[in-house]
């Protein structure tokens, strides 16, 4: 990162677990953004293919199912040359596993049904992870299932804690289309639409001339 005076300031990423039972665990600001991001777009429709009703080949059921994946770098350096206490004893686990645990079903709610199984009863309701949201600027807030990471640890110190290390990032963005109007995700991702729509507009207004074809729908 520049420490030019005059570069604008980078806004971070971030992963968001909307967790009320531990908020502070559930926030992970990217320590450096990622340098590139993949997004796979896959169209909801009801029909096409060979057997499919032709008249319901444009039909959409939903929005796209979308994919991201990125890789983030984490590094201690800089923690650890200014002798911060939770890095020194325990280098980037803590970073770690703020991002692990949000795969991980609460103990607590484990625990619990472990109880409610052994003293009989035969319908355990599976628990339901916190909301997650990937934030990639304003524009770009994202409810989102982390559907697999993996770390690559890339050095240690005494005590064998990883003191650098590449997380390779999968989420599944959902939609309104996965989610109960009641969620704040489902509003969520409808805000991200229309600005999504907005911004599509604005381009067709200024590249649509350059095409040198009518672009007039009857």
């Amino acid at each position: 990162m520049t420490t030019f005076p005059l570069s604008p300031r980078v806004l971070k990423g971030a992963i968001v677990g909307l967790d009320k039972f531990n908020p502070a665990a559930s926030v992970i600001v990217f320590q450096y953004n990622p340098d590139s991001m993949t997004r796979k777009l896959k169209a909801r429709t009801s029909g096409g293919g060979d057997s499919a009703d032709r008249t319901e080949a444009l039909r959409l059921i939903g929005p796209p199912e979308e994919t991201i994946t990125t890789s983030v770098e984490i590094d201690a350096t800089d923690q650890l040359e200014r002798n911060e206490a939770v890095t020194l004893s325990s280098g980037l686990n803590p970073t770690l596993a703020a991002l692990e645990v949000l795969l991980y079903p609460k103990s607590a709610h484990v625990i619990k049904n472990w109880a409610l199984a052994e003293a009989g009863n035969l319908e355990i309701v599976p628990i339901e992870a916190p909301l997650t949201l990937f934030v990639w600027g304003p524009q770009r807030v994202l409810p989102v299932r982390i559907t697999s990471f993996s770390i690559t640890e890339e050095a240690f110190d005494t005590m064998l804690n990883p003191t650098r290390a590449k997380v390779d990032l999968t989420m599944q963005v959902l939609s309104y289309y996965d989610l109960k109007a009641s969620n704040p995700g489902f509003s969520l991702f409808a805000a991200y639409q229309i600005v999504k729509e907005i911004m599509a507009t604005t381009n067709t207004f200024s590249d649509a001339h350059r095409t040198g074809a009518p672009l007039k729908i009857v």
